[in-house]
């Protein structure tokens, strides 16, 4: 079995986390309009509630070199050595003048834990404190999964240009992606590979984001019967978001996820729920509290049933 593949006990419940996923680097993090520590408050608001504690959550195990080139070049990996590189991606200029050395310790390693973690529950409804996609490492290296097609349903504010430019032309991966059409990155390459294309319009509210949902992932479901469902569920929806542009309320955020999560786990779909972009900070309390409506209406529980 794989050293990333980790099996839970009966007092777990399928929610992943490590400290590790709270970015702290100097204060350069604090440059980034990202809560690098979004995470960590989740968890404080979770635990504070009762809902969970370090023992009933599951720590995953940090990815090696080996693991990272199952989904990545050696090229790109080779590349990160470079800070110039890292801040790029990062978006956080001054790490440029920061020594790798430094970059791999406080920033890099830490997102070893992050890559692969969120697959490594194959239960009902696991969760993931942090955000990667590594469907691809699913389909290929996991045989012993009966894993052959996969939905990802993307309800981030932003499009998914990244892993849509990985699966274009796979037919066993299904994308429904609603995005803001007028924000970045308008990667019009990259919608070919989206089967349920939803562009929204800014300030885009309530009522008509709701409608918008509800039609469409139930049109998904009928077009393509997945066996896993990937749920990016981008909390950068909600009124202020500067980035986001939209305008849906805290509540309308909670309804969005049960109603997913209630279409899953109705047809005994298993899914995966990562909690994405989001950009304020209220971003934390907003996901802890639809998390916790979903355990109150019994969508997450420790159950050991298995479907595959």
């Amino acid at each position: 079995m794989h050293t990333l593949y980790l099996n839970i006990t009966k007092e777990q419940l399928p929610i992943i986390y490590r400290k590790e996923y709270n970015v702290k680097f100097c204060g350069l993090e604090k440059l980034h309009p990202f809560d690098t520590k979004k995470y960590g408050h989740i968890f404080k608001i979770l635990t504070d509630s009762g809902m969970i504690s370090h023992k009933t959550v599951v720590v995953p195990n940090e990815a090696k070199n080996e693991h990272l080139l199952l989904v990545h070049k050696k090229k790109y990996l080779k590349s990160l050595k470079c800070s110039f590189k890292v801040a790029k991606i990062a978006e956080i200029a001054p790490l440029i003048l920061v020594p790798n050395c430094l970059i791999q310790k406080a920033y890099l390693r830490p997102m070893r834990s992050d890559k692969f973690s969120f697959r490594v529950l194959i239960y009902y409804q696991p969760f993931n404190l942090g955000f990667r996609l590594v469907v691809r490492f699913w389909l290929v290296n996991l045989p012993w999964i009966e894993v052959q097609k996969v939905m990802i349903v993307d309800l981030d504010a932003h499009q998914g240009n990244g892993y849509e430019a990985d699966f274009k032309g796979n037919d066993n991966i299904y994308i429904m992606d609603v995005y803001n059409k007028w924000i970045y990155p308008k990667d019009i390459r990259a919608r070919q590979a989206i089967k349920k294309n939803v562009p929204i319009d800014y300030n885009t509210s309530d009522e008509l984001y709701l409608k918008t949902i509800k039609k469409n992932f139930l049109e998904a479901l009928s077009e393509f019967k997945p066996n896993i469902i990937i749920y990016n569920a981008g909390t950068d929806i909600p009124a202020g978001d500067r980035l986001g542009g939209l305008s849906v309320s805290e509540q309308g955020i909670i309804s969005r996820d049960e109603f997913i999560f209630h279409q899953a786990i109705s047809r005994k779909i298993p899914i995966v729920m990562l909690t994405s972009g989001g950009y304020q900070k209220k971003t934390a309390r907003i996901i802890a509290n639809s998390i916790l409506n979903l355990y109150e209406l019994g969508l997450i529980n420790n159950s050991q049933e298995y479907y595959f």
